[in-house]
C-alpha cells in the first residue's frame, strides 16, 4: 500500500506492509504555522493510546534477542524527552512526525526485532519546539487551562536522519523579542498569550524564519516524578545553593559536592537562580543534570521500568504529533550515537540596568546567525555572518580542576606558544577531573576540534556549560602533560 502525504515543502511517501494507513493531512498556512494545537480525529495520538502501544513494543522487545545497549539508548532517548522539556534541557523525542516519516525497513534482512516492529523512519530533518510550562495554580483539570502558563523552558530540537544527529538550542526564558500580540517582550510570555501557535510564530520570526514542524509541551511535575521513579540521579553540586521564596513555596538548600538527588532535590538544583549568571546559570546546570539522567536511564536496571515510566509521564504531555511518528522516532533513537547529540545556548548577553526596566537576555545577532546556519541549516545574509574567529581572536577560558595552582600558567604559556593570545582564567572548578574537557560554549564545534588536535588530548563537550564570555572553555584535568 502506498500513500502520499503532503506538507508545506514536499511530498513524503509512506509505505506499509501491514495494511493501509489512515489518511493524514495537516493544513499549513505559512512556514511558522506547520502545526495546529487542535488534534484532528484519527490523526493525533491520545496520551493513553500512545503509551499503550509504545509500552507494548518495549515489553515485546525486552524478552527477545535485541542488543541491550541499543534498547537502553532507545528507552532513554524516549523518556528524557519528557525530562528535557520540564527540566529545560533536551530531547523531546517521545514525539512523532507523521508527514515526515517513511518506511525504512521493508524488504530488508538482518534487522533487529525492535527495528522491524517500528517500520517507520524519519525521511527529512525535523524541527520540534519543546516547552516546559509553568504550573497555573487553581485551574480546572483541563489541558487548555493547564498548559496556558509561561514557558519556564524553551528548546528547539533538530533531528536529522542524514547524519543521525540531534541538535538542541536552549532559548533563555528572558530572551527579549519584538513580536505583535505579546503583552510582555519576553519569549516565555508567548505561550501564555497565544498558546503553542503564538510561541512557534515568535520562535520562527526570531530565529531567521526557521520552520517549526511540531511542538511538545510538558507541565511541571514530570521531571520530579521521573527522577523518583529511576531512583535518583548523581549530580555534582559545584557550590552551596540556598534560596527561599515563601510566595512561590520554593525552598532550596543543597550542599556542595557529589550527591544522589531525589526528584524534589533535583528540581531544586534545576530551578536555582540566585547566582551571578541568573537564568543562564540555571540552563547550564540543567544541561549537566540531563546528562546524569540520560546516563541513569541507560543502565540495565532501567529496562523493566521503561513501560511504567512512559505510562506515568504521559499525563504531563501535550503535543500535536501523531502516533505513527512515535515509531519513526523509536527507529531513529536506535541509530543515535551519544556523540551526535549536541547542545548549545542561544548566544547573547544580560541587559544592563540602564537599558530596560526589566532584565532581559539580549541576543547576539552574529552568534545567532552562526548557530542557525551550523545547527539548523538556515542561511543568513552573508554580510551579517562573520567568519569563524581566528586563533588570535578565539576567546579561551581556562578553568583548573587539578588543585595545582601552577597549572593555570602552564596552560596559558602553552596556548600562547601556539598562537592563542585571547586566553583568560576563571574560577577553579571544585570537582577534580581526570580528563580535560574542551567545551564549545558558543556551539563552534569546529574550533573545539581544531584546538583538541593542537593539544593532542581532551574530550570535546558540545554544550554550553563553560564560561559565558568564552568561545571555548578548557576545563583542565589531571591528564594535562604539556
Amino acid at each position: 500500500m502506498e500513500q502520499s502525504v503532503k506538507n508545506s515543502t514536499e511530498d513524503v511517501k509512506i509505505k506499509s506492509s501491514k495494511g493501509s494507513a489512515n489518511h493524514h493531512r495537516k493544513t499549513v498556512n505559512d512556514a511558522a504555522d506547520k502545526f495546529q494545537e487542535k488534534k484532528a480525529p484519527n490523526s493525533q495520538a491520545s496520551p493513553s493510546r500512545f503509551v499503550k502501544i509504545l509500552s507494548h513494543h518495549l515489553l515485546d522487545v525486552k524478552f527477545n534477542f535485541f542488543p541491550v545497549r541499543s534498547l537502553l539508548w532507545s528507552g532513554a532517548f524516549a523518556i528524557t524527552a519528557v525530562a528535557s522539556a520540564t527540566l529545560g534541557t533536551t530531547v523531546a523525542l517521545m514525539v512523532p512526525l507523521s508527514p515526515l516519516i517513511a518506511v525504512s525497513h521493508e524488504g530488508q534482512q538482518n534487522k533487529s526485532i525492535w527495528s522491524e516492529s517500528f517500520h517507520y523512519g524519519l525521511s527529512r530533518p525535523v524541527n520540534i519546539l519543546v516547552m516546559g510550562i509553568d504550573r497555573v495554580i487553581d485551574v480546572p483539570d483541563d489541558p487548555r487551562q493547564i498548559f496556558r502558563g509561561r514557558s519556564d523552558t524553551m528548546l528547539l530540537l533538530r533531528l536529522d536522519p542524514s547524519d543521525r544527529s540531534v541538535k538542541m538550542l536552549s532559548i533563555p526564558r528572558d530572551t527579549r523579542v519584538d513580536f505583535p500580540g505579546m503583552s510582555i517582550p519576553k519569549i516565555n510570555q508567548a505561550n501564555a498569550d497565544g498558546g503553542a501557535t503564538l510561541a512557534a510564530r515568535v520562535v520562527h520570526h526570531t530565529l531567521n524564519n526557521v520552520p517549526i514542524d511540531r511542538y511538545v509541551r510538558v507541565t511541571t511535575g514530570a521531571f520530579r516524578e521521573l527522577v523518583d521513579l529511576v531512583g535518583g540521579v548523581d549530580v555534582f553540586v559545584p557550590e552551596r545553593m540556598s534560596y527561599h521564596d515563601n510566595t512561590q513555596n520554593l525552598h532550596i538548600d543543597l550542599a556542595p559536592g557529589w550527591q544522589t538527588l531525589n526528584g524534589e532535590k533535583a528540581e531544586q538544583f534545576a530551578r536555582f537562580r540566585n547566582h551571578n549568571n541568573g537564568d543562564i546559570g540555571r540552563v547550564q546546570r540543567q544541561q549537566a543534570l540531563l546528562k546524569s539522567l540520560r546516563a541513569k536511564l541507560q543502565t540495565p536496571a532501567m529496562v523493566p521500568r521503561l513501560p511504567k515510566l512512559i505510562r506515568v509521564l504521559s499525563k504531563y504531555i501535550d503535543t500535536n504529533l501523531s502516533l505513527e511518528e512515535t515509531l519513526a522516532l523509536g527507529t531513529f533513537g536506535l541509530t543515535l550515537q551519544q556523540d551526535n547529540f549536541k547542545m548549545v545556548l542561544l548566544p547573547g548577553r544580560f541587559s544592563t540596568p540602564n537599558e530596560f526596566s526589566a532584565s532581559y537576555w539580549i541576543m547576539d545577532s552574529i552568534g545567532k546567525d552562526r548557530i542557525m546556519r551550523d545547527y539548523f541549516g538556515q542561511e543568513s545574509t552573508p554580510t551579517l555572518l562573520a567568519a569563524n574567529p581566528s586563533a588570535n581572536e578565539l576567546r579561551i577560558a581556562i578553568q583548573n580542576t587539578t588543585g595545582q595552582p601552577r597549572m593555570n600558567q602552564k596552560v596559558i604559556k602553552f596556548l600562547r606558544s601556539k598562537g592563542f593570545y585571547n586566553v583568560y582564567l576563571v574560577n577553579d572548578w571544585s570537582e577534580s577531573q581526570q580528563q580535560t574537557q574542551i567545551i564549545a560554549q558558543q556551539g563552534d564545534v569546529k574550533a573545539a576540534i581544531a584546538l583538541k588536535n593542537i593539544l593532542g588530548l581532551g574530550k570535546i563537550e558540545a554544550d554550553s556549560t563553560g564560561d559565558l564570555k568564552s568561545d571555548i572553555t578548557i576545563r583542565v584535568g589531571q591528564d594535562w602533560h604539556l
